[in-house]
């Protein structure tokens, strides 16, 4: 496989020597597979290849190298005069190049990985608590996987008998973690640390009640206006996504998505071709709790996807929306989705306090409200649960209506 990247046999015979040098041709395999472009694929060649004569030099075995390896060898590129560097400049891609090779490695069963925390999350508890999650509580794989993340965590710190737990134990662990995290994110941690405190009560695996000694952080998620977007942002983000490249074609049926049909980021990243339904113009959409609704097609949005399905690249998925930059794969989580709206935002200059694809979401809300649409239509496209979810949320929007209603605040007579 080396041979498709170097043609002079002194550099094949180079990287095919050593320890090493039986698993670079593996590796180009796998490069390749993913899609990784020619020139790219031949620095990170040449970046394995580095990694295993740094690694001899200091006597390291194979099976020996891991994250501290790693990171010695980051140390050691900016002043590296290694005959593999080939002189070339060192950069980041250099050192990722290594990191993708230690990673092949690990997959094919020559290096083990060092993460604790990998190695804790498949724990049986985990797993079970993952299982539960899914089977019992319906939520989706990106959940579940958090949450184990979460129970993986508390496992490595306090230890894998959750019956030696107590409430000052808990507290503490969750602080330690909190202040390394911003407040949204200590939130969803907290939720998750209640979730498996008390699926290990019921399993009688922990004491009952430990979850209340999960610290409550304040916060009030209808205190604020929802934020979107004006008619004519959007128009400039749609714009900013026009040409003929499947980068262009994807970012602007996902921007479509988004602001017309309100959809979540990680609904558009699980949508599946067997999810279009091009007769009957409509959209199959698989929610939160695994519900399923069926949303019409507009016609714009339908002809967005058709030209991008067009030049999609030939992939074997039935996912719909596939990353641009290799390794080409569908998108896992709704994180992509919301970089995909952030990068369409800066081309076109518009600016949100809260970028991504959940300012859609409410843009569409909040343009239906502007127009007349009732509530309860609203709700059935945003698919609430409930009409009182939708209000809450979208009734206060229209500060315009709210004026002519308010009533001075009464003064205070002293």
């Amino acid at each position: 496989m080396l041979q498709n990247f170097f043609v002079a046999p002194k550099t094949l015979k180079r990287l095919r020597s050593g320890p090493w040098g039986s698993h670079v041709d593996s590796f180009a395999a796998e490069l390749e597979r993913q899609g990784y472009s020619h020139s790219t694929s031949i620095r990170y060649l040449r970046a394995a290849a580095h990694l295993g004569r740094f690694a001899e030099l200091r006597d390291i075995a194979l099976k020996a190298v891991d994250r501290t390896t790693l990171e010695l060898y980051r140390l050691h590129l900016p002043s590296c005069r290694c005959p593999e560097s080939n002189g070339g400049k060192v950069n980041s891609h250099v050192f990722y190049g290594a990191k993708l090779f230690l990673k092949h490695l690990r997959e094919i069963g020559i290096c083990e990985s060092d993460d604790d925390e990998a190695r804790v999350a498949e724990h049986p508890l985990v797993e079970s608590f993952r299982h539960w999650l899914r089977q019992h509580r319906g939520v989706t794989a990106h959940t579940a996987h958090q949450y184990g993340r979460a129970a993986a965590n508390i496992l490595l710190d306090l230890g894998n008998d959750p019956s030696q737990y107590h409430a000052r134990s808990i507290r503490s662990f969750f602080l330690q973690r909190a202040r390394e995290r911003g407040k949204s994110s200590a939130m969803r941690l907290a939720t998750a640390l209640r979730v498996f405190l008390r699926y290990l009560a019921v399993q009688g695996k922990c004491q009952v009640g430990l979850d209340q000694a999960v610290p409550t952080l304040a916060g009030w998620r209808l205190a604020r206006l929802p934020r979107g977007l004006r008619a004519s942002e959007v128009s400039r983000i749609l714009a900013a996504c026009d040409g003929d490249t499947v980068i262009r074609k994807r970012d602007r049926a996902i921007v479509l998505l988004l602001a017309r049909l309100g959809l979540r980021a990680g609904e558009v990243a699980a949508l599946r071709f067997s999810d279009i339904d091009w007769k009957d113009g409509s959209l199959l959409v698989s929610g939160k709790a695994r519900r399923e609704d069926r949303l019409p097609l507009p016609q714009e949005v339908g002809d967005a996807l058709l030209e991008y399905l067009e030049c999609r690249p030939a992939v074997d998925t039935d996912r719909v929306f596939l990353s641009a930059a290799a390794p080409i794969r569908p998108f896992r989580r709704g994180d992509a989705v919301s970089s995909v709206v952030k990068r369409a935002m800066r081309r076109a200059g518009v600016t949100a306090p809260s970028p991504g694809a959940h300012t859609l979401r409410h843009t569409a809300a909040t343009e239906m409200l502007r127009q007349g649409v009732p509530l309860y239509e609203i709700g059935s496209l945003l698919r609430h649960r409930s009409i009182e979810t939708t209000a809450y949320y979208y009734a206060k929007v229209d500060v315009a209506l709210l004026e002519q209603v308010a009533q001075p605040w009464p003064e205070v007579l002293r």
